[in-house]
C-alpha cells in the first residue's frame, strides 16, 4: 500500500480533492461524487494516524472553507451522502456493498471536514456552511432545508436501524464517531455550552422520537462488544476477474487519491488496549456519556439522561410509569456481565456509577445478584493500583461502593461470599478471605494511601462512610481485616500526637518572637481528629452490633490496647471510648484469669466464649452509622470536563490538538 510520508503529502496536489475544495460547484448530480467516493480503505484505528491525515489535508479543508460560502459543496456532499443513506439498510439485507461502501466513505470525509471546522470556528459558522448552496441566477430568496438537523437525525437512523453486520460495522461506527464530532463543540469553550444549536437538534425536534431506541441501541453495542471484522469484509472488495461492481469507477483513485487509507493502516498495529477495546463498543459507550451529560434545556430536562434512568429488565413485565416517555427495556443480565468485565476503563466505572446512581431498576437488580463479587473485585482492583489510576477513576469506583454500601443486604451477603488467592493483593498471600474482609482491605489502603499522598479529605470522607455504612454488619472478619482496622488506627493516632506536638512546639517558640505567624495546626488537628473519631465510631458500631461473629477484631482490640489510653479522657472522644474501654476491661479481665502465655487460638476460644457472657445492656446505644452519596447541585462542572477527558483519552481515531482544547487541561484527567 505504501503508506508513506510522499505519499500523503500528494493529497493536497489530487485532482478530486482539489475540485471538490476549489471555486467550482459541484452539483450534488454530478457523476464526480461516484470518483470521489469510490476508494478503498482502513480507517484510522487511533488518534496518531489521524493526524497524520489531518495535516495532509489541512489545506484542502482551508480551500473549502474559503470556497464553500460560494459552491456549496459541502452541502453538495452531504446531500450525496444522505441519499445513499436512504437504500442502506435493503443493501444490508442484500448484502450490497456498493450503496454501504460509498456511503460509509461519504461520511468519513463529512467526519473529517467537520472536526476541522468545528475546532477552527463558531457554531454560527458553522451553520453557516450547511446552508450555502450554488445559487442560480433567479433562485435568490428560496429557503434551504435545514441540512445540520436532517444529517444528525440520518446519522441516528443509520445508528439504530442498520443491522450491524460485517459489511455495516464500519458505517455504523462512523456514524457514531460523527455524532460525537458534532457535539465536540464543548471542548473548545471555557465554560458549559448550556445553549447550543446541535443540543437543541438532538433533544428536540425529529430526533427526540429516537431518544430511546439511541440509547438502547449504544448500550447494546457496549453489551455486544462486537469487534472489527476482518480487513477487507467491510470495504469494497476487487475482483479477481476484473469484473464485479468496480465499474472501472475507481481504478485511476484506488492507485492515487486514497493509496495511504488501504488495508495496512497508516500506522502500526493496534495496541493491547485498543484489542481489548472493540472501537464500536468503546465509541458507542463515549457518545451515551456524553448525550447523558447535556445540560438540561430551560423548558425541557435531558432525554437522553430521562432515557437511561428509566429504563427496565426485560424480565420485568410491570408497566412503565406515564411520566416515562423514553423508558424502554433490556436485558439485565447481559448489561451486568458487560459492566463487569469492563470495569478497567474510566468509561465503563462512569456508566456503573450512572446506572447505580440514578437508574433504581438496575440498582434493585444489582443489588439482588448473587455473584455480586463478580462486580466488586473489579472496583476493588482499580482502587487497590491506586498509583495507576488517575483521580477520577478513583473516585467512580469508590463512589460506587458507598452507594453499594447503602444496602444492608449487600453488607451482610459479601461477608457470605468466600474468595480464593486473590492474585493481584500483593502485601499478603490471601488464600481464602471473605469478599467482605477484602474491601475492608483496600479501603483502609487506600486510605493510608491518600494520608501519604495526595492528602485529599473528601477521599478520605468517602472511604470512611463506606466503612461506616459495613460496620453494623461486619461478620467473621479476617485476621488480616481486622489487624489492618487497628493498624490504621495506630496510625492516626501517630499523626495525631505528632501534629499535637508541632503545635506546642510553635506555641512556645512564638512567645520569644512577636512577629513571626504561627502555621494553622488547629485546622490540621481538627481534620485529624474528625477522621479518629469515625474511626472509633466503627470499630464500636462492630462492637455493638456483632461483637459475638468478630473475635478476630476484639482479639487485635487487646494486642494493641494501649493505643487507647490516651483517648480515654479526651473530651471529643469520651463517650464513643466507653463501649471500647468496657470491651476492652471485660476481655482482658476474663484473659487475665484463664493465666499467662495463652496461645493465639486459645485467646479466640476465650474471647469467643466471653462474646455470650458479655452483657450488652451495658453498651452504650449510638445512633446507627449510615451515610448517602449525594451529588453535587452542579454536577456538570466535574462530569462534562470529565466525560469529554475520556473523549479525549479514548476515541478511536480522533486526533484534538491539546492547543486548541478550553474546556479542560489535559492533566487534570
Amino acid at each position: 500500500m505504501g503508506a508513506n510520508s510522499s505519499s500523503i503529502c500528494e493529497l493536497p496536489e489530487n485532482e478530486y480533492l482539489k475540485r471538490f475544495s476549489g471555486a467550482e460547484a459541484v452539483s450534488e448530480n454530478d457523476p464526480f461524487w461516484n470518483q470521489l467516493l469510490s476508494f478503498s480503505f482502513t480507517a484510522p484505528t487511533d488518534s496518531a494516524e489521524l493526524k497524520l491525515l489531518e495535516e495532509a489535508t489541512i489545506s484542502v479543508c482551508k480551500s473549502l472553507a474559503e470556497n464553500n460560502p460560494r459552491t456549496g459543496n459541502l452541502g453538495a456532499l452531504i446531500k450525496v451522502f444522505l441519499s445513499r443513506t436512504k437504500e442502506l439498510k435493503i443493501s444490508a439485507e442484500c448484502e450490497n456493498h456498493l450503496f454501504i461502501w460509498q456511503a460509509h466513505n461519504a461520511l468519513f470525509i463529512i467526519c473529517c471536514l467537520l472536526k476541522v471546522f468545528i475546532c477552527q470556528m463558531s457554531e454560527e459558522e458553522l451553520q453557516l456552511h450547511f446552508t450555502y448552496e450554488d445559487r442560480m441566477p433567479g433562485s435568490y430568496g428560496v429557503e434551504c432545508e435545514d441540512l445540520i438537523e436532517e444529517l444528525l437525525c440520518c446519522l441516528i437512523q443509520l445508528i439504530v436501524e442498520i443491522p450491524l453486520l460485517d459489511i455495516t460495522y464500519s458505517i455504523s461506527l462512523e456514524a457514531v464517531t460523527t455524532l460525537v464530532v458534532f457535539l465536540s463543540c464543548q471542548l473548545f469553550h471555557k465554560e458549559i455550552l448550556r445553549e447550543s444549536v446541535i443540543h437543541k437538534y438532538l433533544m428536540r425536534g425529529r430526533c427526540l422520537p429516537y431518544t430511546s431506541r439511541l440509547v438502547k441501541t449504544l448500550l447494546y453495542n457496549f453489551i455486544r462488544q462486537e469487534r472489527s471484522p476482518p480487513p477487507g469484509s467491510h470495504v469494497f472488495q476487487h475482483q479477481t476477474d476484473g469484473g464485479g461492481l468496480l465499474y472501472g469507477i475507481a481504478s485511476g483513485v484506488a492507485t492515487g487519491l486514497w493509496t495511504v487509507f488501504t488495508l495496512g493502516g497508516v500506522g502500526s498495529k493496534p495496541t493491547p488496549q485498543q484489542e481489548q477495546s472493540p472501537p464500536l463498543a468503546n465509541q458507542s459507550l463515549l457518545l451515551l456519556l456524553v448525550l447523558a451529560n447535556l445540560t438540561d434545556a430551560p423548558d425541557t430536562p435531558n432525554p437522553y439522561r430521562q432515557a437511561i434512568m428509566s429504563f427496565k429488565n426485560t424480565q420485568d413485565s410491570t408497566a412503565f410509569p406515564s411520566p416515562s416517555p423514553h423508558a424502554f427495556q433490556i436485558n439485565f443480565n447481559s448489561l451486568y456481565t458487560a459492566l463487569c468485565e469492563q470495569q478497567k476503563s474510566d468509561q465503563a466505572t462512569l456508566l456503573l456509577y450512572m446506572l447505580l446512581h440514578q437508574n433504581s431498576n438496575v440498582r434493585t437488580y444489582m443489588l439482588a445478584r448473587t455473584d455480586m463479587e463478580n462486580l466488586v473485585l473489579p472496583i476493588l482492583e482499580i482502587l487497590y493500583h491506586v498509583e495507576e489510576r488517575n483521580s477520577h477513576h478513583v473516585y467512580m469506583a469508590l463512589i460506587i461502593l458507598l452507594i453499594l454500601t447503602e444496602d444492608d443486604g449487600f453488607n451482610r451477603s459479601i461477608h457470605e461470599v468466600i474468595l480464593k488467592n486473590i492474585t493481584w493483593y500483593s502485601e499478603r498471600v490471601l488464600t481464602e478471605i471473605s469478599l467482605g474482609s477484602l474491601l475492608i482491605l483496600v479501603v483502609i489502603r487506600t486510605i493510608q494511601y491518600n494520608m501519604t499522598r495526595t492528602r485529599d479529605k473528601y477521599l478520605h470522607t468517602n472511604c470512611l462512610a463506606a466503612l461506616a455504612n459495613m460496620s453494623a454488619e461486619f461478620r467473621s472478619l479476617h485476621q488480616y481485616a481486622a489487624q489492618r482496622i487497628i493498624s490504621l488506627f495506630s496510625l492516626l493516632s501517630k499523626k495525631h500526637n505528632k501534629v499535637l506536638e508541632q503545635a506546642t512546639q510553635t506555641l512556645r517558640g512564638s512567645l520569644s518572637s512577636d512577629d513571626s505567624p504561627l502555621p494553622d495546626y488547629a485546622q490540621d488537628l481538627n481534620v485529624i481528629e474528625e477522621v479518629i473519631r469515625m474511626m472509633l465510631e466503627i470499630i464500636n458500631s462492630c462492637l455493638t452490633n456483632s461483637l459475638h461473629h468478630n473475635p478476630n477484631l476484639v482479639y487485635a482490640l487487646l494486642y494493641k490496647r494501649d493505643l487507647f489510653e490516651q483517648f480515654r479522657t479526651h473530651p471529643s472522644f469520651q463517650d464513643i471510648m466507653q463501649n471500647i474501654d468496657l470491651v476492652i476491661s471485660f476481655f482482658s479481665s476474663r484473659l487475665e484469669q484463664a493465666g499467662a502465655q495463652l496461645s493465639v487460638e486459645r485467646v479466640l476460644e476465650i474471647i469467643k466464649q466471653g462474646a455470650v457472657a458479655l452483657p450488652k445492656d451495658r453498651l452504650r446505644k449510638f445512633p446507627e452509622l449510615k451515610f448517602k452519596y449525594v451529588e453535587e447541585e452542579q454536577p456538570e462542572e466535574f462530569f462534562i470536563p470529565y466525560v469529554w477527558s475520556l473523549v479525549y483519552n479514548s476515541a478511536v481515531a480522533l486526533y484534538w490538538n491539546p492547543q486548541d482544547i478550553q474546556l479542560f487541561t489535559m492533566d487534570s484527567g
